[in-house]
């Protein structure tokens, strides 16, 4: 049971985040494609991230943090890997959703939002096997399991309300 409901909740969670990283949680995903601007910026922490003259952290650290699940529910997954299958895993998709969006011209290709997205992960990674070190690691699968569902359900609800507000 709980496998399934792990394996579940991953398969979600990249759902979305392909849904956030790609196409920006847009509902009209042909509008994301009308977006004609392809960029590419192999310089980390260079002029696409500038807004008004001044770094963006908040985009670098939106993309660390939405990152953070998927290393965690790797564990919780796949604990017979270690970490370096995990992490490259991280990185390759990370790597494949920045070339997506060059590819099609539906976002800003950028260095940093692979390393800011990468080490999200490798930070999800790490916070597992510390609080494994403390809790069970059945325990610990069932408060992630438990909280990641109430998370999604909560994300869902409030995303739903506010589209009812709106139209």
């Amino acid at each position: 049971m709980v496998k399934i409901l792990s394996r579940g909740l991953l398969a979600v969670y990249l759902v979305i985040l392909i849904w956030l990283v790609l196409f920006k949680l847009q509902y009209n995903i042909l509008s994301v494609f009308n977006y004609n601007h392809r960029s590419l910026n192999l310089n980390p922490f260079a002029a696409p991230l500038k807004l008004n003259g001044r770094i963006n952290f908040g985009e670098m650290i939106n993309n660390f943090i939405i990152f953070i699940p998927f290393g965690i529910l790797l564990n919780v997954n796949y604990k017979r890997f270690r970490f370096l299958p995990k992490f490259t895993l991280i990185l390759v998709f990370s790597l494949t959703a920045e070339l997506i969006q060059f590819i099609f011209a539906i976002g800003a290709t950028d260095i940093i939002d692979v390393i800011t997205n990468t080490v999200g992960g490798i930070l999800g990674l790490i916070l597992y096997s510390l609080s494994n070190k403390y809790i069970s690691s059945k325990k610990l699968d069932w408060v992630i399991i438990a909280f990641g569902t109430l998370l999604l359900m909560f994300l869902l609800y409030y995303r739903i309300f506010i589209l009812r507000l709106i139209y």
